[in-house]
């Protein structure tokens, strides 16, 4: 049995951990590689390092943050933001990230990701989407059950009309070896992640699915991880804030029957318990 991901996510700007709600209203958590040798020291699975700035200002992903982190923790890290091309892809890694996250960039040119999963695995390439419910007229919410959701790129500022579903399915068959599915109208707001959402999205790829918006009490990270059929959680103002630990994560899903790794991570390696 797999044991299911705990995954603190350090949204970064200016060099710094930031968190708003839904992609709005940032205020300063502190310094990224400080957090990371906490989070690591906690028993954290694996880190995600995302600049949510890089693409829509311009900026490169800037290696020396993987440098510097890689130094730090010995867990895997993906680092995205600002990622466009295979010569920044090779940069990140070079640096020390095991895996890269692009999501501007793969819309733009999904041939990316078939590039870039050719040329450093699929375990390396990780495929974000950030994805808004979409607005529905009268007409269509009563003869649509179901809801869509648009893909969004740009830090979520700007929409491309695309099905994050059929995204989802397409970027998976281009090579991407996981799926980091960032819920937008859930994220920051604590009320729990969009099940639905994850649900559809786990259900019509093959790779494992990264459940990401919403994280607000513990139950909710049993349900994403079951009900909404996700392999990973990731969370980010629960953490920083110290409403919740790792270690807490973790002893509520395995009191609950989930397939997590324990123990804290001072030899870089945790325990397996399965109930």
């Amino acid at each position: 049995m797999l044991c299911k991901r705990i995954i603190p996510c350090l949204d970064t700007a200016g060099g710094r951990v930031v968190k708003g709600v839904r992609f709005e209203g940032l205020k300063d958590c502190g310094d990224p590689a400080e957090l990371a040798l906490r989070y690591y020291m906690e028993g954290a699975d694996e880190l995600a390092f995302l600049d949510i700035s890089a693409s829509s200002e311009k900026r490169k992903t800037a290696s020396e943050l993987a440098r510097k982190v890689s130094r730090e923790v010995f867990i895997p890290f993906l680092v995205g933001g600002g990622i466009s091309g295979l010569d920044d892809i090779s940069a990140v890694l070079g640096a020390g990230a095991d895996k890269v996250s692009i999501n501007t960039a793969a819309v733009a040119d999904p041939r990316l990701i078939e590039k870039a999963a050719s040329r450093y695995g699929s375990q390396c390439v990780v495929v974000a989407i950030d994805a808004k419910r979409k607005a529905r007229g009268k007409k269509e919410a009563s003869c649509d059950p179901l809801p869509g959701w648009e893909v969004m790129t740009f830090g979520g500022k700007v929409g491309t009309g695309l099905d994050a579903i059929m995204w989802a399915k397409a970027a998976a068959g281009l090579g991407a070896g996981e799926i980091l599915l960032t819920s937008m109208d859930s994220d920051g707001v604590q009320r729990g992640y969009d099940m639905a959402l994850t649900r559809a999205v786990s259900d019509a790829v093959d790779v494992p699915v990264i459940a990401s918006g919403g994280a607000g009490v513990l139950k909710d990270f049993k349900d994403v991880l079951t009900e909404g059929g996700a392999d990973a959680a990731l969370a980010a103002s629960l953490f920083h804030s110290g409403q919740l630990s790792i270690g807490q994560v973790k002893s509520y899903l395995f009191e609950e029957g989930l397939a997590v790794r324990t123990g804290v991570a001072s030899d870089g390696k945790g325990r397996e318990r399965t109930a």
